[in-house]
């Protein structure tokens, strides 16, 4: 498995997965109801039928990943990115966690 992050376009199966799916964008965070209330890796789609609903997204994380069927584009300019999210995701991911809580005991 390659390390995290895949560049865009690549193209997945997840675990228990039934349908392919595109890496679309990177570090999602959630809103709304969202029952997991966390923050994911990767935003998707179905592939190769792409965005069908734009309110609709596959939200998952790099040990999600069962298998990959082809890596999208990687040039400078996509290691020089793959670093910075390296860098900032815990971070990220920390203060999703932080605000959810902060917000959810706001509503008690």
């Amino acid at each position: 498995m390659k390390e995290k992050f895949l560049p865009i376009g690549s193209v997945v199966r997840l675990k228990n997965g039934v349908k392919n799916v595109m890496i679309m964008s990177y570090l999602i965070f959630p809103t709304g109801n969202d029952q997991h209330k966390e923050m994911y890796d990767y935003g998707g789609c179905a592939f190769p039928e792409g965005v069908i609903d734009s309110k609709v997204g596959i939200g998952f994380n790099h040990d999600q990943i069962e298998e990959i069927i082809h890596v999208g584009l990687e040039d400078d300019e996509f290691n020089q990115l793959n670093t910075t999210l390296k860098e900032v995701c815990e971070t990220f991911r920390e203060e999703y966690k932080k605000t959810i809580a902060e917000t959810e005991n706001k509503g008690e």
